[in-house]
C-alpha cells in the first residue's frame, strides 16, 4: 500500500482549495473527523465488508460533537467511498500545514513541569504570538 502521506496529500490539497477563506472553520471539523478516524474500533467497522458506506457515514457523523457542514459531509462521503478513513489524521495534518503556510503561522505545543495559571498562560501566549 502506498505511503499514507502520499494518499493524504491530494485530499488535503483539494479540501484546502475548496475551503478558500473558510480554512479555519474547515480545520476545526477536519480535526474532529481525524480524531474520530484514529479510533481502531471505528476503522475496523469501516473496513468490514458487512458495513455499507452509508452505515459508516452514519456512525462517524453521529459521533461528532458538532454537525458537519455540507462540504464536510461531501468530503467524508468521498473519503469513505474511496476507503481512505485511515488517512484522515494525515489529511488533517497536511491541511493544517497548508493553512499555516498561507497565514504565516505555526502550531505550538507547550509542556510544563508545573501547573500554569491563566496569567502565565496569557503571558506565554503573547510571547509565542510575537
Amino acid at each position: 500500500m502506498a505511503e499514507i502521506a502520499t494518499i493524504a496529500r491530494p485530499y488535503a490539497e483539494a479540501l484546502f482549495q475548496a475551503a478558500g477563506a473558510d480554512a479555519a472553520a474547515t480545520s476545526v471539523w477536519l480535526d474532529e473527523l481525524a480524531a474520530v478516524a484514529a479510533n481502531d474500533q471505528l476503522r475496523q467497522f469501516a473496513e468490514s465488508p458487512k458495513a455499507s458506506d452509508e452505515q459508516v457515514f452514519g456512525v462517524i457523523s453521529g459521533v461528532l460533537k458538532e454537525g458537519l457542514p455540507q462540504m464536510g459531509q461531501n468530503f467524508l462521503r468521498t473519503v469513505i467511498e474511496n476507503g481512505r478513513i485511515a488517512a484522515l489524521p494525515e489529511v488533517a495534518d497536511q491541511f493544517r500545514a497548508l493553512k499555516n503556510a498561507q497565514l504565516g503561522s505555526s502550531d505550538a505545543v507547550v509542556h510544563s513541569a508545573f501547573d500554569m495559571d491563566s496569567a502565565a498562560l496569557a503571558d506565554l501566549s503573547g510571547v509565542l504570538e510575537k
